[in-house]
């Protein structure tokens, strides 16, 4: 009872203590913190409220990149498929533009009744839109050119060659009876050939061409070796051979200027000047390449330049005007000089007989097919010359009376000339309008060649020319040749040959064959007009020949 009592009073003084009313002055701080807790939930509602326009406007910002980078993207992708389709109708194009191109050179192929005159079967090689559609002077025109400007030139070539002989000859036996004939080369007698010698030369001024050929003293021989005799050889070495320097009996015995003895301006060939009496046996002092036994065309350049010179000053008292070298990279290259200032070039070339046939080494001949200079000084240019002058005289017995083939080649070899003056020089030379002659009498009929069909012939032998240009194919005429007549009595090994392509050059050097193919057409535009020109004024410069 007592313990439920104690509980009663606790429980009302407890109620006492904790009543508001008796301690006042305790709760008067709390309306003030409710205040200063509202202030401050006001600033922090302001401060949420301007973080929340700070998202809204950075979602906006991003927002907007967003599609700024949709709408690229966008942009992008069509670009990409414009442009694919782009490359799809280019690439369609380009095909078409090929398959044109191809139908059009198939067709360019096909032979040309133009140019064939009906005989496709014989004359496979030409066809096509002939000469890209112009035209060349008529028949009249080509004739009254013909007769006026270069008929004449022949009574001039006849004068010329009467006269260089007679001199020629003079020099070579001075050029003898100085030599020694054991020690020295035998010169045997001159040669004619090129375009002097065939009948068709008309460029001026007139210029012959004189192989002199020459022998070792005995008991040397010479002993030729063909780039088509097994050993191999680059593409660019086929048409050289080499020499090599043997004895008659085939021992490789010393030189026999060891046993003789020597003036101090003779000059063994065998031999250098600083090797003479070589060992017995020792053929490498041999007047060959260093460490070689072939003979080698410096040495005999600078012989036979020595031995021109000197025979030239024994009988140079016997003639009254002087005579020099023309170009030093040719050792035969000779011009007479008048006192009247007008002068006379021709060429002397030293060769050496390719064993018993009109097959000749020279060291050197601008005039043939070899572009660039031999890779080695022991390489001989082998060449046609005097078989290509067999052959001419060979068909001219074939064909009728005043057959018009060398007027043919006289009249482009005029042009291609006066072409070369304006432009100049290009990779096409009167060589190769020579052998596509040379082809053409070979492939046409004898009757095809009368005089009357001049300008027929002319425009053939003109497309030929361009079918081969555009192939850049035209073989010598010889090597490898079948059709060549057995009568000509080529060497079988040159007749076994691959055929050789006189324009493989124009295949390595792009640059030349664009200059040529401009040349040539630049050529065909240009000869109308100047064949008119040169039919109305023919120059006069024509020069007399003094006598000795």
């Amino acid at each position: 009872m007592a313990m439920g009592l104690f509980r009663v009073c606790l429980v009302v003084v407890t109620a006492i203590i904790n009543h508001p009313l008796l301690f006042p002055r305790e709760n008067t701080t709390v309306p003030e913190n409710e205040e200063e807790i509202i202030r401050k939930m006001q600033a922090h509602q302001e401060k949420l409220q301007l973080e929340q326009l700070r998202l809204e406007e950075e979602v906006a910002r991003l927002a907007a990149e967003k599609e700024a980078l949709e709408q690229v993207a966008e942009e992008g992708r069509q670009q990409n498929e414009t442009r694919v389709a782009w490359d799809l109708w280019s690439t369609l194009c380009m095909i078409l533009f090929l398959m044109i191109e191809v139908w059009r050179q198939d067709h360019q192929e096909a032979p040309s009744p133009e140019c064939l005159g009906g005989e496709e079967d014989e004359l496979p090689g030409l066809g096509g839109a002939p000469l890209q559609g112009l035209t060349l002077p008529n028949k009249a025109t080509l004739g009254h050119f013909y007769e006026r400007c270069i008929r004449g030139a022949t009574a001039d070539a006849a004068r010329t060659r009467e006269f260089l002989e007679g001199f020629v000859d003079d020099l070579l036996e001075a050029l003898r009876s100085l030599c020694n004939r054991d020690t020295d080369m035998e010169v045997e007698d001159f040669i004619g050939v090129d375009s002097m010698y065939e009948n068709w030369q008309v460029d001026r001024p007139l210029l012959c061409h004189l192989f002199v050929p020459f022998t070792p003293p005995e008991p040397y021989r010479f002993h030729p070796e063909l780039w088509c005799s097994g050993r191999s050889v680059p593409l660019d070495r086929q048409g050289y051979g080499q020499i090599k320097v043997v004895r008659a009996d085939g021992d490789t015995l010393s030189c026999i200027c060891g046993k003789t003895k020597l003036g101090e301006d003779m000059l063994c060939l065998l031999h250098g000047r600083n090797s003479m009496a070589p060992p017995c046996g020792n053929m490498e002092n041999l007047l060959c390449a260093t460490d070689s036994l072939y003979l080698d065309t410096m040495q005999v350049m600078k012989w036979f330049q020595m031995a021109l010179t000197r025979a030239w000053h024994g009988i140079a008292h016997k003639y009254e005007f002087d005579l020099a070298f023309g170009q030093l990279d040719s050792p035969g290259s000779l011009k007479i000089k008048f006192r009247s200032g007008k002068f006379m070039p021709f060429n002397l070339i030293p060769v050496i007989q390719c064993d018993d046939s009109d097959l000749y080494f020279v060291s050197h001949l601008p005039r043939e097919p070899s572009e660039g200079t031999p890779a080695s000084s022991t390489d001989w240019l082998l060449s046609f010359a005097v078989y290509e002058r067999h052959f001419l005289r060979m068909t001219l017995k074939a064909l009728p009376e005043g057959a018009c083939h060398l007027s043919c080649l006289q009249i482009a070899s005029f042009l291609l000339s006066k072409q070369s003056r304006l432009t100049g020089p290009s990779g096409l030379s009167s060589y190769h309008l020579k052998t596509a002659l040379l082809h053409l009498l070979l492939l046409r009929q004898a009757a095809d060649w009368k005089a009357g069909q001049l300008d027929a012939r002319l425009h053939e032998l003109l497309c030929f020319l361009e079918k081969s240009l555009l192939e850049k194919k035209l073989h010598h005429f010889f090597i490898g040749n079948r059709k060549v007549p057995e009568a000509m009595g080529l060497p079988e090994a040159v007749l076994r040959a691959e055929p050789l392509n006189l324009f493989r050059p124009f295949v390595l050097q792009r640059s030349l064959y664009r200059k040529t193919l401009d040349s040539f057409y630049e050529m065909l535009k240009n000869a109308p007009a100047l064949i008119s020109e040169y039919s109305l004024h023919v120059p006069s410069d024509h020069a007399s020949l003094p006598q000795k």
